[in-house]
C-alpha cells in the first residue's frame, strides 16, 4: 500500500510502498481509509521534535474516516464495508475507563503516535475503538470529528462547563477553536472569537461568535475583553493554540471566580500569576480528546443541522501532496485541512 512515512524530525514525510497490514489477532480491524484530518500535533512531531510513543519510522495520521476492510473472528459490532471513524483506542478495564474518563485511560493509544497511523491507504487498530458513522454523513469530511469536533465538544460540556448566558472567550480559531465557538454557542453562551486572521474570525461570527477581535489591532487582549463584557471579564477563557503567551492572556481575561480551559497543546508552561490565582479563585482546567458515547451525541447534533461541519475544510489533498499540505498548515491560515486517499 502507499504511505506517508515520517522517519525524523525536520524532513518531509516520504511516499513510499509498504506492506499492508493483517489481522493478527481476533480483535483488530483493518480499515480502508477514505480520508484523514491533519493536525498541529502532526506538525509537533515533524517540526519540534515532540517524540512519538513509537520510534520512527512511523506513519503518522490520526483523524481518519474509512471502510471497513476485514475484521478478525470474535469482533461483532462492526462489519466489513461499514463507514467507520477511529476513536480513542482504551483498556477498558483502568480506573479512568470504569469511571467515564476513558479519555485519560491509564493505557491509551492514539493512532499515528503508539501505532501506524491513516496517512496511509489501510490502518489496523482494536476494533473496539470503532465508531460506525449514520448514512446521512458524508464518509471524507466526517473524519474531522474524531478529533477536531469531538474533542471541542468535550472541553466545552465537560471541562470548561460553559452554561447558558455565560462569556466565553475563544483563544485561536483554527480548526478546534472554530468549533469549541460552535459548542460554546450552542450551549448558550456569548462568545468572543479571538484570533490574528480576519478570514477566520468572520468565520467565527458565521458561526455563532457575538464579538471577535483581532489580536493585532488591539494593545492588549484582556482589557478588550472586558470592554466587550462590561469590564467583567469572561466566564470562562479557552485557550485553542497551544501558545504559553495565550495561555497567560486567557488566564487574565477571566473574571473572579472564572474558569481556563487549556485545550491547545504547549511543551512550555506559561505564566501565571499565583496570588490572583488564589485570591480571585480562577479553576484550571485541561482537556484531551473525548470520550466514544459522546460521538452518538455529535452525530445527531451534526444529521439535525444544529452543528456545521460543511464550513470547517478549507483544502483537500491528494497523499501524494501531504507535504505540500503540512506548508498550508504551517501557515496557520486554513480552518481543516484533509488528505484523500484517492
Amino acid at each position: 500500500m502507499k504511505a506517508a512515512i515520517f522517519k525524523e524530525p525536520k524532513k518531509p514525510l516520504e511516499i513510499v510502498e509498504v506492506a499492508a497490514p493483517k489481522i493478527e489477532k481476533d480483535d483488530e480491524a483493518i480499515i480502508k481509509v477514505a480520508s484523514c484530518g491533519l493536525c498541529h500535533t502532526d506538525l509537533g512531531y515533524i517540526d519540534f521534535g515532540v517524540p512519538t510513543f513509537k520510534k520512527p519510522p512511523i506513519i503518522l495520521g490520526h483523524e481518519p474516516a474509512g471502510v471497513v476492510q476485514q475484521i478478525g473472528a470474535k469482533v461483532t459490532h462492526v462489519q466489513v464495508e461499514e463507514r467507520v471513524l477511529i476513536g480513542p483506542i482504551t483498556c477498558g478495564n483502568c480506573f479512568f475507563c470504569r469511571t467515564g474518563r476513558e479519555n485519560i485511560c491509564e493505557s491509551m493509544m492514539m493512532i499515528g503516535n503508539n501505532i501506524d497511523g491513516a496517512f496511509a491507504e489501510y490502518v489496523k487498530v482494536p476494533a473496539r475503538a470503532l465508531i460506525k458513522l449514520p448514512d446521512p454523513l458524508p464518509l471524507r469530511e466526517s473524519c474531522v470529528i474524531s478529533d477536531a469536533v469531538i474533542s471541542p465538544y468535550h472541553a466545552v460540556k465537560e471541562r470548561a462547563k460553559v452554561k447558558l448566558g455565560d462569556w466565553v472567550a475563544i483563544f485561536g480559531c483554527g480548526g478546534v477553536g472554530i468549533n469549541c465557538i460552535q459548542w460554546a454557542t450552542l450551549a448558550g453562551g456569548l462568545v468572543i472569537g479571538i484570533d490574528i486572521m480576519d478570514h477566520k474570525l468572520k468565520l467565527a461570527k458565521e458561526l455563532g461568535a457575538v464579538g471577535v477581535i483581532n489580536v493585532k489591532t488591539v494593545e492588549k487582549v484582556s482589557k478588550a475583553i472586558k470592554g466587550i463584557t462590561g469590564g467583567m471579564g469572561v466566564d470562562v477563557a479557552m485557550e485553542c493554540i497551544g501558545n504559553p503567551e495565550t495561555i497567560t492572556q486567557a488566564f487574565e481575561s477571566v473574571r473572579a471566580g472564572g474558569t481556563v480551559c487549556v485545550v491547545g497543546y504547549s511543551f512550555k508552561s506559561p505564566a501565571l500569576n499565583a496570588a490572583r490565582l488564589m485570591y480571585k479563585e480562577i479553576e484550571l482546567s485541561g482537556s484531551v480528546a473525548g470520550i466514544i458515547p459522546d460521538y452518538y451525541k455529535v452525530f445527531d447534533l451534526i444529521k439535525n443541522g444544529r452543528f456545521k461541519i460543511d464550513q470547517l475544510i478549507t483544502s483537500r489533498y491528494p497523499l501524494e501532496k501531504i507535504n505540500d499540505a503540512l506548508d498550508e498548515l504551517r501557515r496557520g491560515e486554513a480552518i481543516r485541512i484533509i488528505v484523500e486517499m484517492e
